[in-house]
């Protein structure tokens, strides 16, 4: 198997940097591809207060890296000056890193390597994401508050971030759940299976690509729950 492993960082960022913060995120794309054993990254914003909305957060961001292996994974997070900067400014700053054992489609061409067998047991992470075409767009958003709300209220879900590289058009889900089991139970609840439903028979996206992954090294806290 690959060795790939991949990075999410989810932060929260003081009000008083939060100008600081929008540069990085506007410009950060310009040098992180040099990178050592970078293969893939997005650099993403976040809906009001780390969800699902319309209405864009001025402090929440994501980080989304794919390296070689997992040491170029640890030099990158021991020596970046964005994550340093993240850490030093931040409200609530959380990372893990991922082993992927499941995915369908792709992410702006990027297709990543399985790396682990399914886990029998213990937490996985998922990550959905897509690219909602123009047409598409207040339909498929009138559909996703209610499957929030679900997604917020489902057993077993620990955390839940709604993430995207641009407002509306390019979205993604990332969750962390306590097993596979629970985070059957949710993708069969009504709204959610609504959801998935109309976008598969509406063909809403024009890419899209769902993943799930093996959890390991968490660091950190999300909306005031304190993980690794």
């Amino acid at each position: 198997m690959s060795s790939q492993v991949a990075l999410m960082v989810l932060v929260d960022i003081q009000s008083s940097a939060k100008i600081s913060g929008i540069l990085r995120l506007m410009f950060t794309r310009l040098w992180l591809w040099s990178t050592p054993g970078l293969e893939f990254y997005k650099h993403m914003g976040s809906g009001e207060n780390g969800g699902f909305s319309f209405r864009p957060s001025g402090t929440h961001q994501a980080l989304f890296c794919v390296f070689k292996d997992l040491t170029s994974a640890e030099k990158f997070y021991a020596s970046s000056k964005l994550i340093q900067w993240y850490k030093a400014h931040a409200n609530e700053f959380f990372s893990v890193k991922l082993k992927t054992y499941s995915i369908k489609g792709q992410w702006s061409g990027f297709v990543p390597q399985i790396t682990v067998d399914t886990p029998i047991s213990g937490p996985i992470v998922s990550i959905t994401r897509a690219s909602i075409k123009p047409l598409n767009c207040l339909e498929f958003w009138s559909k996703e508050p209610a499957a929030e709300i679900s997604l917020e209220k489902s057993a077993g879900c620990i955390i839940a971030a709604g993430i995207g590289e641009a407002p509306f058009f390019r979205q993604a889900t990332f969750t962390i759940w306590e097993s596979q089991a629970a985070m059957d139970q949710y993708a069969r609840q009504g709204a959610h299976q609504d959801a998935i439903r109309a976008s598969m028979y509406g063909s809403y996206f024009s890419e899209s690509m769902f993943s799930r992954y093996q959890p390991f090294d968490a660091f950190g806290s999300w909306k005031g729950r304190t993980l690794g």
